[in-house]
């Protein structure tokens, strides 16, 4: 269950095979992720309760992406059912990991309130939030810790969440150990982190020059992608399943990898 250590070229080598998953099923890819954000922009467009649900519903959402991608890899068909596999398993654990991530966030703000930053986490939670510029720069200037603590706590918890609802399903992790592991996940393989990081910039700028036409390819390769990351840094384990007379040692793969 160890984290794998990488070398910083992999992060490209996720993306070319995350484009490879993609190509397995183009149009149902769009299909599914039009439906998710769809789905999203309606729950969360609920008062109140919309948005800390979404959050809920996140690790659950995007295991039935993670079960499709695992499916392409296998050589099986992409379905729309896959979408509602998180839904049928393992779904207290996921629901569980997004409350934590919620309740997180939430912690965040007020710490970041608490060191100076009130008018900025007022105007980040406002529904319509101010656009002068001029009130923006002021609301900045006056909450440089807030700023600077936020972005190193929000972008530990994204680190944190990035691998853990796949570790609770795919190998039954507890909430809490999936989150440490996919925090060293990332804390191992900051190379190949960095360059994925920064290709995907790059090809969002590009994605978006053609009137956003681009990311109709680029938000699937986001989950494509991330399965490919999963795949390598946490690869298949292999056990023992029956052990013949003759001594051969038959194994299987548990998470069905490339």
């Amino acid at each position: 269950m160890e984290p794998q250590r990488l070398k910083a070229g992999q992060g490209w080598e996720w993306i070319k095979q995350g484009y490879g998953l993609f190509k397995k099923a183009p149009l149902l890819w769009i299909v599914l992720l039009s439906i998710c954000v769809i789905a999203a922009v309606g729950i969360s467009s609920v008062p109140v309760v919309g948005e800390p649900l979404v959050s809920l519903l996140m690790p659950a959402i995007l295991v039935g992406l993670m079960v499709g991608c695992r499916a392409l890899s296998q050589d099986e068909e992409l379905e729309l059912a896959h979408l509602f596999s998180g839904f049928k398993q393992h779904t207290s654990q996921l629901v569980t990991l997004g409350g934590i991530s919620l309740v997180s966030q939430y912690l965040i703000l007020g710490l970041m309130m608490v060191v100076g930053g009130a008018t900025l986490v007022s105007v980040l939670m406002n529904g319509q939030p101010d656009t002068d510029p001029n009130v923006m720069m002021q609301t900045l200037a006056g909450a440089g810790f807030a700023v600077l603590l936020g972005i190193v706590l929000f972008s530990l918890l994204m680190m944190a969440m990035q691998f853990a609802p796949l570790l609770v399903y795919f190998r039954n992790v507890p909430p809490l150990q999936a989150m440490k592991l996919s925090l060293r996940a990332f804390l191992y393989n900051v190379g190949p982190m960095l360059v994925y990081s920064l290709t995907f910039m790059f090809l969002a700028i590009l994605a978006s020059l053609p009137m956003m036409l681009g990311w109709l390819v680029l938000l699937p390769l986001v989950f494509t992608s991330l399965y490919a990351s999963y795949n390598e840094i946490f690869p298949p384990v292999k056990e023992i399943i029956n052990v013949p007379l003759e001594g051969d040692v038959i194994s299987h793969d548990d998470s069905g990898g490339f």
